[in-house]
């Protein structure tokens, strides 16, 4: 009976200072979370990954199904800069149609969650996107002869197999045509990149002569 109670006495001193030192590490954790609370973003602060999220997907809501189907494109979210609503965090979303070669950009008040802008242009062509620049050199390894000349020099630049465009080091220019003759003249409306295409042993692949149509999604060779 004696050590019964002395063992109840003991897990009762027990639980007090498990107790005890519960409401210690929840009111440090709580000093805690209250300095690091954090600072709601100014108006000419960068847009967090959170602004981002929520821009294209309020600014995707109108072109679900031309996304789904690959005809428009969205190419990034920039911060809006228009000093005239400064008070306000909003975004622009551009987006490019390849089906009607127009450019789209909604800007986005991110306080609201709804589309304030749209614009529409044609004849507009901001810098490719990393998506862009992937899909250009996936057109390029489709093409049976440029695709061929591509994997055979990444694989003799000590790449071994090319698996994907993903492998390759990537950079797009946008092309605008000056005189061309030949199917490159349709990028005087079409949306196309001069491709450049990075090795694994620090070399460029030979692209001097191609043009990637992302609108029409064919390779157009220069003719010079």
């Amino acid at each position: 009976m004696g050590r019964r109670l002395i063992v109840t006495a003991i897990a009762g001193a027990g639980v007090a200072v498990v107790a005890g030192a519960l409401l210690f590490v929840s009111g440090e954790q709580g000093s805690q979370a209250a300095r690091s609370a954090p600072r709601m973003p100014a108006w000419e602060d960068p847009l967090t990954g959170q602004e981002v999220a929520q821009a294209t997907a309020i600014a995707s809501a109108g072109s679900r199904s031309h996304l789904a189907a690959g005809r428009i494109k969205l190419l990034y979210v920039e911060r809006d800069d228009d000093k005239d609503v400064s008070d306000r965090r909003r975004a622009d979303a551009y987006l490019y149609d390849y089906g009607s070669d127009r450019l789209i950009v909604r800007t986005v008040d991110l306080g609201r969650g709804t589309v304030v802008r749209e614009t529409v242009a044609r004849g507009v062509q901001p810098p490719p996107s990393k998506e862009e620049e992937t899909t250009a050199a996936g057109l390029l390894l489709a093409h049976p002869g440029y695709g061929k000349v591509a994997r055979e020099a990444y694989a003799g630049a000590g790449g071994g197999r090319l698996g994907s465009a993903a492998d390759l080091g990537l950079r797009g220019l946008i092309f605008t045509p000056s005189g061309e003759k030949g199917p490159a003249r349709q990028c005087e409306a079409h949306r196309c990149l001069r491709l450049f295409v990075r090795l694994p042993d620090g070399t460029w692949l030979d692209t001097s002569r191609l043009v990637v149509d992302l609108s029409a999604k064919k390779i157009h060779t220069l003719e010079w």
